[in-house]
């Protein structure tokens, strides 16, 4: 969690927030921008096999598209990265 705290204190200013996904401190990436809008961005794959811990791969993509891929929090809401590793 300190790794999250010291990159959100370096990357946005007093007066923003952004939305962080509970229980994916271990994917968390960094803090991107759009239109000037700071949000969490976090590793796809590795939230996946977060959820894995407790439940099957099949299980586990399905809950994270609907529950967290697919839960709009507000305009800071977090960014899922799929990269080809």
């Amino acid at each position: 969690m300190k790794k999250i705290q010291d990159c959100i204190d370096k990357c946005i200013g007093e007066d923003e927030t952004i939305q962080l996904a509970d229980g994916f401190e271990e994917a968390f990436i960094g803090i991107a921008r759009q239109f000037n809008t700071p949000f969490a961005v976090y590793n796809r794959a590795k939230c996946i096999e977060i959820l894995c811990k407790d439940m099957t791969w099949i299980d586990a993509e399905e809950y994270f598209q609907f529950n967290v891929e697919g839960a709009y929090v507000g305009e800071n809401t977090p960014a899922f990265l799929c990269t080809e590793e």
